[in-house]
């Protein structure tokens, strides 16, 4: 295979992962915010458990995967620079990493205000600090990833004798205060960086190792599902207080982010395959078009919400079986605008926006 046709490939790989990945946000991001607006909860069948935002076990793990498949691609648009060892050449990807990073930190810091928990301030967040990143050796970043997580486990485990209120909740979009945006990039809310940066970190080591062997992603796979396995299991059996032992994201726990970058490397690994696999079938094309497309296409989801739940009142807090309805047709034609728009402007509206700040 020549070159050009493998590297056309792993852009088409990372790009149905983002689409995937941005889809099972979107399905749980409206069936949280339909909660939210008065649908039932907690959980009562077996679907709804799996499907539970806060608690169940596909809980922040689309939104996971988003961000390892970042960090792959920080490694895809910084590799010449990084093999080269040119150093004007390393400066000017950092500081397109960090110009992209800070406008979706500010955007995502405003759409917060309307899009509690939105994923673009973070986002942003994990760019800025993927600038500084890149060019570590990938044992260096092995280790900050292993310790963010730890430094958030150990957090957790010390709210539990401490009054933490001030460093584990609070809102900076309420307060206005620089410290409280400061906690939330960091501990707070739905994705901060500790520990949130093992995924990212993980995503930078695995663009890598691109393209993937056989063999190295049956490693990948079978290494990816022995985490999941471990975490479940320590859940179950493990003698420590019910906080150290969950998988639930917002208890920052060493099983969570076990389990969590488990699933990242598995989605990673098989939806690759399967878009290698398919990468001239028409719903392949189709899924890489939309991941070209995630930024606008996730301020779309925001949008679509706000204008139907809340302006013209037509889908109402009914349950999971609304929220896949919901984001499944949302999906059906967002994937066809982003298609048709593909075809005739070759780049989204607002990733032409994105690109244009950081040139």
């Amino acid at each position: 295979m020549d070159v050009v046709h493998t590297n056309r490939d792993r852009i088409i790989d990372l790009d149905v992962a983002r689409a995937i990945g941005l889809i099972g946000v979107c399905v749980m991001n409206y069936h949280g915010y339909l909660i939210n607006e008065g649908a039932d909860y907690p959980p009562r069948t077996f679907l709804e458990r799996i499907f539970d935002p806060w608690q169940g076990p596909l809980s922040t793990r689309f939104a996971a995967t988003f961000v390892t498949v970042a960090g792959m691609g920080i490694t895809l648009l910084t590799r010449r620079s990084r093999a080269s060892g040119d150093r004007a050449a390393i400066s000017a990807n950092r500081w397109k990493l960090a110009r992209r990073g800070l406008l979706l930190f500010a955007f995502g810091y405003f759409l917060d205000w309307v899009w509690n928990g939105t994923i673009l301030f973070y986002y942003g967040a994990f760019f800025m600090v993927g600038a500084l990143l890149f060019t570590l050796r990938s044992r260096y970043l092995a280790a900050i990833g292993v310790g963010a997580a730890l430094v958030a486990a150990a957090l957790q485990r010390w709210s539990l004798h401490h009054d933490a209120n001030w460093l584990l909740y609070g809102n900076a979009g309420e307060t206005r205060s620089p410290r409280d945006l400061l906690l939330d990039v960091f501990v707070r809310n739905t994705h901060p960086l500790l520990p949130w940066l093992l995924f990212l970190c993980a995503g930078i080591i695995l663009g890598r190792l691109l393209p993937f062997s056989a063999r190295l992603r049956t490693q990948l796979i079978a290494a990816g599902a022995a985490c999941v396995a471990i975490g479940y299991l320590g859940r179950t059996y493990l003698p420590w207080r019910p906080l150290l032992r969950s998988t639930a994201p917002f208890d920052r726990g060493l099983l969570y982010s076990l389990t969590t970058i488990g699933s990242s490397v598995v989605a990673v690994c098989v939806i690759g395959w399967l878009a290698e696999r398919t990468h001239e079938s028409t719903v392949t094309r189709a899924l890489a078009s939309a991941g070209q497309m995630t930024l606008t296409l996730y301020v779309g989801h925001v949008l679509v919400f706000n204008l139907l739940v809340h302006k013209l009142e037509w889908v109402h807090a009914d349950g999971l079986g609304t929220a896949l309805t919901f984001a499944a047709c949302y999906w059906l034609v967002a994937i066809v605008v982003a298609v048709a728009w593909l075809n005739v402007f070759k780049v989204g509206p607002l990733e032409w926006v994105y690109r244009k700040f950081s040139e």
